[in-house]
This record gives C-alpha cells, structure tokens and sequence, in this order.
C-alpha cells in the first residue's frame, strides 16, 4: 500500500508570524485606511457626493469576509474598533455596505516582477444559496441550488492571483479565459489549463499574448494541419508530442502539472472565506469575491510556507 507523502515546513518562524498577523486587526484597517475613510471628491453633478470613500466600503467588506460577519456585525464590530483605537470615524451601516458595494472596482494587490509568469488557470463554484450538502446527499435535492462561478489566473510561483471573472454556472471556462489575460499586465511565459480550454479560441487568445499554451488535447483530437509548408498550430504540436511519448510523460515534461496550483488557490479561497455568498445581487457578489481575491494575495504576500518532502 502505497503511503502518502510527508512534508516539513522550512520557514516555520516566518510563516507562524505571517499566520498570526493575518488576523491581525491593524493589518486590514492601518493608518492609511484610516486617512482614506471619507471620501475627497466632488461628483460635480446634482446631489450630495459619497459620504464614505471607496477604501472605506471596500475595507469593510473586507472584514465583513475574513471575519465572517453578517452586515451589523461587522458594522459593530468597526465601531467598537475605532472606539477602542479612539479614532473618531463613522462607520457605515450596512444598508450603506450593500448600495455602495456593486458599483466598487477591485484592483488584485500584485508584487510585480521582472521575467515572465506561468499561469494556471481554473474555475470553482460558489454557492449562493440552497440546501446544505449533508441534507442533499442524505434525502436528495428538494429546492434550487444557486452558484456562481469564479474564474481564476494564479502565477505559479507566488501563488497570487493575477485575473479574476465571475460569471453564472452556465459560463464554460474557454470563453472566459481572454477576460482573465487581459486583466495580467506582466510578460507571460506560459498558460496551463485542462482540457476545459482546448478550443481554438484559447489557443489563438494564449498565443497572442506570446505565450506557450499547455492544454491537454482530447483524447479523440485530430491534427488539423497536416501539410509540412504550413505553419503549426501549437494545438498540433500538442498533440504530436503526445502520440509520440503518452499523455502522462507529456504532461510531465510540459510542466501541466503546475496546473494544480491553481486548484491549491482554489482550496485556499474557500478555506478561509466559507465558499459561500452573503450578497443577493450578482454585481454585489462578483464584488465580494474580488475582495476575497484582493485579501488571499495579501495574506500570501505576508509569508508562505516553504516546504520540503520527507524521504522515507
């Protein structure tokens, strides 16, 4: 029987303190936030402008995710923090929250760099609402289940998510893949997807941005150019390697694998916010979880864990 692979952490030290400060209160609200709550400018039209910043709204949904708080929780809880920091700010409520929520742009906290990035690609569903998971496979489906999908681009290396798009559950992965590249402003080396993204679209989107596409080609894939004066088609090129040395050595040897982490953002999402929606509203929702992704990269960027397998 084979046993499963052990592995030992490396910069347990860092990593503990990056843990810790995640739920660190000052990390999500700073000095910077704080400078930031009202907002300074004037729409110009009719009417009286936002009261509350940008920053403020998106804060407060923020902590609204990571501390899992119903809207007037997490109303509470702001207010009960500025008083105990003596900070004499507002809060919005939650009514203010959700209006407000919609109509915010989310901008992913990168680092940059300076080589080219390999990007896995991957979607999830995200539960709206519906029975819960015990009931149906207990007694069976008995009302609706809503989802929403999230559509994710994950650099490899640092595990940030670097593009992000959420449709409804009928949206097939191939179709939005040009959305989540235009979103990367860095070079891109290559794009890893399964066999979700094996369509022509993909293939012509990935090569465009001059990258290399490592999509496995289905399993009754035919060669479309055949003839030796055309140019080939990465798809074609694929699909000799393939014949030639079998899926699995090629998928070792083409570094699909890699494609895994983005599966590993996946878990990490949904491990730390619940995979659920609170929002009613599909731009309230698609915003939520934009704020998730903005606060996974942050807490990535605070530390991760560098580990090693343990030989038997």
């Amino acid at each position: 029987m084979k046993t499963k692979a052990q592995y030992k952490v490396k910069n347990w030290n860092a990593y503990d303190a990056a843990l810790k400060q995640r739920g660190s209160i000052t990390f999500w609200v700073n000095e910077e936030v704080i400078e930031q709550w009202h907002n300074q400018q004037k729409t110009g039209r009719k009417g009286a402008s936002n009261y509350y910043s940008d920053t403020a709204i998106a804060t407060m949904g923020t902590i609204q995710s990571v501390f899992h708080l119903p809207g007037r929780q997490a109303e509470g809880f702001l207010e009960s923090l500025f008083m105990l920091m003596g900070i004499e700010l507002v809060v919005p409520d939650h009514s203010t929250l959700s209006r407000r929520m919609g109509k915010l742009s989310v901008e992913l906290p990168v680092i940059p760099k300076d080589k080219a990035v390999h990007v896995v690609v991957d979607s999830t569903g995200v539960k709206v609402y519906g029975e819960g998971e015990w009931k149906v496979r207990t007694h069976g489906v008995g009302k609706r289940r809503t989802w929403r999908k999230l559509h994710l681009g994950v650099d490899c290396e640092s595990g940030e998510i670097l593009g992000a798009v959420v449709t409804t559950n009928d949206m097939a992965d191939c179709e939005v893949l040009p959305d989540i590249l235009e979103q990367i402003e860095q070079p891109i080396e290559q794009v890893s997807g399964d066999g979700g993204y094996d369509t022509k679209g993909c293939y012509d989107t990935i090569s465009q941005r001059g990258a290399k596409a490592t999509i496995p080609p289905r399993s009754n894939a035919k060669i479309q150019q055949p003839h030796p004066d055309s140019q080939p088609h990465p798809r074609d090129e694929n699909l000799r390697r393939v014949n030639q040395v079998g899926r699995k050595q090629w998928k070792q040897e083409s570094g699909y694998h890699r494609r895994s982490l983005s599966e590993t953002a996946i878990f990490r999402l949904k491990t730390i916010f619940g995979g659920k929606l609170r929002r009613r509203f599909f731009d309230n929702q698609a915003v939520e979880l934009f704020l998730q992704c903005a606060a996974l990269n942050r807490m990535i960027q605070l530390g991760k864990p560098d580990s090693y397998k343990v030989e038997d």
